[in-house]
């Protein structure tokens, strides 16, 4: 029955163990970018901490094996269970801290796990286990736990649990071990009444932390955002926040700004409304991103328009901006429009399974700040693209800053051009993001802005319209390369052009 229990123990650390290390990989990811980086450093620090708290393992005697185990899962439980509210409240309150805290955080949760299967093994060592059936057994449970949590931590866990609430519940999970441990091995262990009172307190902190998450991720995003927070949820691929000051409704993506209802008309005209003039006789469109439906508001303003087709990636998204009410007001109702049929799919994978050929494609992803997303700015997703615009229609691809991130502007550019396709950047001012870039893109040779601007704008109007095609002497076009699938400069632009930005 013990060894059944401590190998069930087994199974149950090496899961939280591997938990703590998404977790911290994740938030890092969430409020850092660039996924890869932030995953790659987390997962080699705490490796390299698991290795070094095997090596300090030895050094625990051999009649203190079990009391050590039992004060290192208590110890794991409360670091790693408070650990993803820590660095929440550290980024929102005091973001200058926040790298060192990360890694200073996986460092000592990382030793501390791996000392774990170290002891389990010499517990049963002390029990005259054979050495080869300690070890196939444990590591054999170590592996299955890491399988079991690699599988229910994003397609489950973080979705709807959240990062804080599955942060702590692995704590939980770590201080039950300790305490049935406790139990189980009172007659060996010192002091059990002593350690069952501390695995129960340390239960009950986590306990209230579980319950009280949103309280503190409310707080935490309070600081982040400045703002009151009226909508927050975590979905299977991204933090979704939304903040109202006054009359202002802000959407941010993984703490990063997506719009400001104060003047995201300067943003979603531009985007629309220079290529879609130029096709009075344009009858089908095709969103890719988008999932707003800000963009699919200003296409509906064009009466010519039959049908808009919507490709996003998240349902919570869409779902979210069909809903809601203000922000429903804000979009005018457009995921509800008869003329619009909304897709929750990867665009990419969309792209590939679908023939479809549209008059007029918006491209409105999300900034290229990571691999995932640079994948969809690349040659071959530009290619797919061009297979799916008619021969003398347009698409537009938000491009970010030319003057924030102008390597990052013509590299969408060159991309764009290597694609086949020939291009027409310009951009306008935005005050929520400064000045922003849009390329307008075709098979035919020709484009003219249009002379009448024939919905209605709060924007633009035709002398307007003109002018964010001339680029200034501050802002020159630079020869940059194409962004390609197996390399992705983009990515690496996007983060050296905005790093020399942000503060």
């Amino acid at each position: 029955m013990r060894d059944r229990v401590l190998i069930l123990s087994v199974l149950i650390v090496a899961s939280c163990g591997l938990g703590y290390e998404l977790i911290s990989s994740a938030l890092a990811s969430y409020l850092l970018g660039d996924s890869i980086l932030q995953f790659s450093s987390v997962i080699g620090c705490y490796l390299f901490a698991m290795g070094i708290g095997s090596w300090l393992s030895k050094y625990v005697k051999d009649e203190d094996v079990l009391d050590r185990f039992i004060d290192v899962e208590l110890l794991v439980a409360l670091l790693g269970g408070v650990s993803a509210a820590v660095l929440f409240l550290v980024f929102a309150w005091l973001a200058a801290p926040f790298r060192a805290a990360l890694y200073v955080g996986v460092f000592v949760i990382g030793l501390m796990v791996g000392m774990e299967i170290p002891l389990v093994m010499r517990v049963f060592n002390q029990r005259k286990a054979e050495f080869r059936e300690i070890v196939s057994r444990v590591l054999t449970f170590d592996y299955l736990g890491a399988l079991a949590v690699s599988l229910v931590f994003p397609l489950l866990l973080a979705p709807k649990l959240g990062l804080l609430r599955t942060s702590f519940l692995f704590g939980i999970l770590n201080a039950s071990v300790a305490l049935w441990t406790t139990w189980l091995f009172r007659a060996e262990v010192r002091r059990p009444g002593e350690k069952t009172v501390r695995a129960g307190v340390v239960i009950g902190l986590l306990g209230l932390g579980f319950i009280y998450s949103g309280s503190m991720t409310a707080w935490a995003e309070k600081g982040l955002y400045g703002d009151d927070v009226i909508h927050a949820e975590t979905t299977q691929y991204q933090r979704l926040a939304v903040t109202r000051w006054h009359d202002d409704l802000r959407l941010y993506i993984n703490g990063n700004l997506q719009f400001s209802s104060r003047d995201e008309h300067r943003y979603h005209e531009s985007l629309v409304h220079p290529g879609l003039l130029a096709l009075p006789w344009a009858r089908n469109v095709l969103v890719l991103g988008g999932g707003d439906g800000l963009a699919v508001r200003e296409i509906l303003k064009h009466k010519h328009v039959e049908h808009v087709t919507l490709v996003d990636l998240d349902p919570a998204m869409t779902n979210l901006f069909s809903r809601s009410e203000p922000l429903v007001k804000l979009n005018e109702g457009s995921l509800k429009d008869p003329r619009v049929t909304v897709i929750n799919d990867d665009a990419g994978r969309w792209l590939e399974t679908h023939a479809e050929v549209y008059d007029f494609i918006v491209v409105d992803f999300p900034d290229p700040s990571n691999f995932g997303l640079g994948r969809l700015y690349s040659v071959p997703v530009y290619h797919l693209m061009a297979r799916h615009l008619a021969e003398n229609g347009y698409m537009v691809v938000q491009s970010t800053s030319p003057y924030f991130a102008p390597r990052s502007f013509w590299s969408v550019d060159a991309t764009l051009k290597e694609a086949g396709l020939n291009t027409w950047p310009y951009h306008a001012y935005v005050p929520s993001f400064g000045d922003w870039g849009f390329i307008l893109a075709s098979k035919r040779r020709d484009y003219t802005p249009p002379d009448t601007v024939t919905v209605a704008t709060r924007y633009l109007d035709p002398v307007t319209l003109r002018e964010l095609f001339h680029f200034p002497a501050d802002m020159p076009a630079l020869a940059m390369p194409p962004n390609r699938l197996n390399e992705q400069s983009l990515v690496r632009y996007f983060d050296e052009d905005w790093r020399k930005v942000i503060r």
